[in-house]
């Protein structure tokens, strides 16, 4: 089987996520009766990773700045843990200042057809999830790293991989939350996600979508009110320029929400439809941004998603 769905597998998927958003029909209709509950905004450290700041450092600006939660990379905190940091001492630190780790960011290949480089994959998702755990975090991405320059993959055989990495989860108490790639040839589309995780089977099943990933791989925002809140944990938030074209915009040109052209309060209001209660991640890796001052730019950030994520 190819990447691409047949109509019986397209009704498959269609179906499921229509009987979500019915599910979800009780949550949105409640909304219109009362104040929308109010999201979470957690800072993604890739948003300061030009800055070089330690993992310390990163939580201080990511409590200044305002946020109730941390999104970190494992790298830094593989890096932290090397040069003799506690991570019990850090995750009292993180508590102290009333920050929680939303999510956590790491690159395991778990999801190749190379059978060898899959398992090394899962045990280095293992040790990750490990990571996150004593740092009191609760989830973590699992993007298609590994297999992102790969066309063609069965996406079924993808569901089943993603299937052993929830288990593994349920194992180490960390859940794998699996996202799309935009630029990816392998999970770029939010209806390749979806069918991914439907093929699971799994009840911890669950995906982390971003604004521009979204746009770059094609997927078109509308479909999001397809989707059940109850499985989205976290959604990384920014925007994009019209110039450059979807073609050749890059990781690179992400800006602050409501700086681009993307729909965001349409699209988070879809979300809302669709009972999502989750954190929204800041995410940006704009090499502007990188040389100013961290806190400024969290700060900044975190003003930018409290305007288009306003209600009114």
């Amino acid at each position: 089987m190819s990447s691409s769905f047949s109509r019986r597998e397209a009704l498959v998927v269609a179906g499921t996520c229509l009987g979500a958003a019915m599910a979800a029909r009780p949550a949105a209709a409640a909304e219109l009766a009362s104040p929308p509950a109010p999201l979470r905004y957690c800072l993604n450290t890739g948003t300061i990773r030009g800055q070089k700041l330690s993992l310390p450092e990163q939580v201080a600006v990511t409590a200044q700045a305002g946020y109730s939660g941390i999104e970190p990379w494992l790298g830094d905190v593989q890096q932290y843990v090397e040069k003799g940091g506690s991570l019990a001492d850090l995750r009292k630190r993180i508590a102290d200042l009333g920050l929680t780790v939303e999510s956590a960011i790491g690159f395991p290949a778990w999801c190749v057809d190379d059978d060898a480089m899959r398992a090394q994959g899962l045990e280095q998702m293992k040790r990750d999830m490990d990571l996150v755990r004593q740092l009191g975090g609760r989830r973590i991405a699992a993007p298609p790293a590994g297999a992102n320059a790969t066309a063609g993959l069965d996406l079924r055989a993808i569901g089943q991989r993603y299937r052993q990495a929830l288990e593994l989860g349920r194992e180490m108490g960390v859940v794998p939350q699996l996202e799309i790639w935009g630029s990816s040839k392998t999970l770029s589309r939010v209806s390749e996600a979806v069918f991914v995780a439907v093929e699971a089977a799994h009840p911890d099943a669950c995906l982390l979508l971003d604004a521009y990933h979204i746009y770059k791989g094609g997927s078109d925002f509308g479909g999001l009110r397809l989707l059940c809140g109850a499985a989205m944990h976290v959604f990384h938030i920014n925007d994009y320029p019209a110039d450059p074209p979807r073609a050749e915009v890059t990781d690179a040109h992400r800006v602050y929400p409501g700086d681009g052209v993307a729909p965001l309060r349409e699209m988070l209001r879809s979300l809302r439809a669709t009972g999502f209660r989750g954190a929204l991640s800041l995410e940006l890796f704009n090499r502007e941004y990188w040389k100013q001052d961290a806190l400024t730019v969290a700060r900044t950030g975190l003003e930018k998603i409290k305007a288009v994520a306003s209600p009114s």
